[in-house]
């Protein structure tokens, strides 16, 4: 629950990105530091499937971020309080939030805004459309206070050398 598991959370969504362009799909990958203390990733590969998985009837975006072993450390009992992710996909962004590993819809743009949780289904909403041809995955999230110590934080320095190798080991 301190900075090393706060960047081992980080590292689970990079990680995604990386095994993309690892299989040939991602050509960038964008780390982003924000002042509120969350954290963006975004990549320009093939993005999460949006269409409905069958064995769930939950969209690919939600099976990857609240079922174990399919995505990362979000779901149930997740370590963010706020993440929002947004796919570039069959020419449309689609967008989801989730709080503290349930989906649902925020009421503003910060972590603490008014949240209203999926009732009857969930919804992985359009927002846009995506430029011709582009496709990719941006996930921001905030990590959970409640989890987190008080002085947990990103390491720029420890971020900056692990990317740099990661870089230099995928093409």
């Amino acid at each position: 629950t301190d900075s090393q598991g706060l960047m081992h959370c980080l590292w689970e969504i990079i990680d995604n990105s990386v095994d993309e362009a690892l299989g040939g799909h991602g050509s960038r990958i964008d780390i982003i530091l924000h002042a509120d203390g969350s954290v963006e990733v975004r990549d320009r590969a093939r993005g999460i499937p949006v269409d409905v998985e069958p064995r769930t009837g939950l969209s690919g975006v939600e099976v990857v971020f609240t079922k174990l072993h399919a995505g990362g450390k979000f779901g149930g009992g997740s370590y963010s309080e706020r993440l929002d992710v947004e796919v570039d996909r069959d020419g449309k962004t689609w967008a989801m939030s989730f709080h503290r590993g349930e989906p649902g819809v925020f009421a503003g743009g910060a972590p603490d805004s008014a949240f209203t949780p999926f009732e009857e289904r969930s919804e992985l909403r359009v927002t846009g459309r995506a430029a011709r041809g582009a496709t990719g995955t941006r996930v921001r999230y905030w990590a959970d206070p409640q989890i987190f110590t008080k002085d947990a934080a990103f390491g720029l320095d420890e971020l900056r050398q692990r990317a740099s190798q990661t870089a230099f080991l995928v093409p």
